[in-house]
């Protein structure tokens, strides 16, 4: 495995970058040895956070984690991944098309014991056009984090959703 190691508000010493290959480095049975991890380190106030994205053949596998340490954030964010890995593993490996960015230990593993993902419940709903802002109107009224709704410039179903720090974010559809 490859890494791309950055940081923001810090500087990414010879043993911040020596922990984030050690640790995540673990996961290098997973994955096929051209498969790059991008690894952002930031620190905001006294909360160090550390974000990898794993691009692989039609996925993206991506965990964040923060702590009032940088080290800590590291081993919380591979336990993370490991566990998102096995977890998800046949629900990620479609044979025709990212199976050469996982190593073929990995695909060979037994995942018998794996959980299922259930579906409890449905919704239906009437999608009405509006901008993105009376969205967000719309999603605080409702008291929920994210709400979907059709884009009255593009004609597009996007979702608007609350972030961390009381910003809001905007998902569109791209083709």
């Amino acid at each position: 495995m490859r890494f791309t190691i950055t940081g923001r508000n810090i500087e990414v010493t010879q043993g911040l970058r020596e922990a984030v290959e050690d640790k995540l480095g673990k996961l290098d049975r997973f994955f096929a040895p051209a498969t790059e991890a991008v690894v952002r380190l930031s620190v905001q106030k006294d909360i160090q956070k550390i974000e990898v994205t794993i691009p692989v053949k039609g996925h993206i596998i991506r965990a964040e984690e923060s702590s009032s340490d940088m080290y800590v954030s590291i081993d919380l964010v591979e336990e993370i991944l490991e566990r998102q890995l096995k977890k998800y593993k046949n629900k990620l490996i479609d044979k025709k098309q990212s199976a050469p960015s996982f190593s073929e230990a990995f695909l060979q593993e037994d995942t018998s014991a794996e959980e299922e993902i259930q579906i409890v419940k449905s919704k239906k709903f009437a999608v009405k056009p509006m901008d993105p802002e009376e969205a967000c109107v719309q999603m605080e009224l409702l008291g929920h984090n994210f709400y979907v709704f059709l884009n009255a410039d593009t004609e597009e179903v996007n979702v608007v959703y609350k972030r961390k720090g009381g910003t809001y974010g905007l998902i569109e559809p791209e083709f």
